[in-house]
């Protein structure tokens, strides 16, 4: 599986994160998110399975297709979502090309 980037949020803040970031979201199939800290730390709450993860500019998260999460910002901090499409098959089609000689 091949990830292309094709979007980013804007650059948030504890002030300016959007309600819809503050509750249960989720990305779209087939679609991969990167939660990436650009100052401060965040709680990344997935909801189904439950889980939590500290995101800080050292440790980007990344957000699977379709799963619900919401962010949980931990004082002052910056953030933004990056996002990918995955491409099924384009590294399998290239590893079965025959190389040139």
């Amino acid at each position: 599986m091949t990830l292309t980037p094709y979007a980013s949020s804007p650059v948030f803040d504890e002030q300016s994160l959007p309600d819809k970031l503050r509750n249960d979201h989720r990305t779209k199939d087939g679609t991969w998110g990167l939660l990436r800290v650009l100052d401060g730390e965040v709680r990344l709450i997935f909801t189904d399975p439950p889980r939590e993860v500290l995101v800080t500019p050292d440790t980007p998260a990344p957000i699977a297709p379709l799963a619900t999460h919401y962010v949980v910002p931990l004082g002052k901090m910056s953030m933004q979502v990056e996002f990918y499409r995955s491409e099924p098959g384009l590294d399998d089609a290239a590893a079965s090309e025959p190389s040139g000689g």
